[in-house]
């Protein structure tokens, strides 16, 4: 199956423009968890947003709130789109793997985007969430609920995901620096995705 993860990058740059009026169609019901994302952050907070694709729903709704948004994506194209929407906002073509930003965020958000890529990166993912987080940061992201891993689809292409154990979660937050404060298991009121919020020790 790893060679349908290496595959991802390419799948979301090939299908950009499709995947902006997809993804404009779905219904919105990711507010909630932003809200409780964002009660942990002082005013006017910088934000990290870790596959942030074209910024909407997820960077606009923070944008609207006052934060200051640093968007990172592996797709040009998406990216692009960021600029255009949200000018006054910095945004990286990058790979989320080899993020190096060389500073710190009150928050770091992963959305839909983290659970693309295979256990060992997702493993390898911990020490940078912690690189780029200062002490009381907020960390969010989303997962699958056991470990193993999942082939979707998305426009007639293999769409890969994984996930690991909810314990090996709680272990890697831990030995990097954050404690869970909230965990939801496929969260009705948030079309079924299960979430982590964690926060950075200090």
């Amino acid at each position: 199956m790893d060679s349908h993860a290496d595959r991802i990058i390419d799948l979301y740059e090939r299908h950009a423009h499709d995947y902006v009026t997809d993804r404009g169609r779905l219904p919105w019901n990711e507010g909630v968890w932003l809200d409780r994302f964002s009660e942990r952050l002082p005013r006017c907070a910088s934000i990290l947003d870790i596959g942030c694709g074209f910024g909407d729903p997820m960077a606009g709704y923070l944008i609207e709130r006052g934060f200051v948004v640093e968007g990172a994506d592996a797709s040009a194209t998406l990216i692009e789109r960021c600029r255009e929407r949200f000018p006054k906002h910095l945004w990286h073509v990058a790979d989320m793997r080899a993020l190096a930003l060389g500073r710190t965020f009150h928050g770091i958000l992963a959305w839909d985007s983290f659970f693309h890529l295979t256990h060992d990166d997702q493993r390898r993912m911990f020490p940078i969430f912690k690189r780029h987080a200062a002490p009381g940061t907020a960390l969010m992201f989303t997962s699958g609920t056991s470990h193993g891993e999942a082939i979707g689809s998305y426009r007639g292409a293999p769409l890969y995901h994984a996930s690991l154990a909810p314990a090996e979660y709680r272990t890697l937050l831990e030995s990097n620096g954050f404690r869970v404060a909230r965990h939801a298991v496929e969260d009705p009121d948030c079309g079924g995705h299960t979430i982590w919020l964690a926060l950075a020790d200090g």
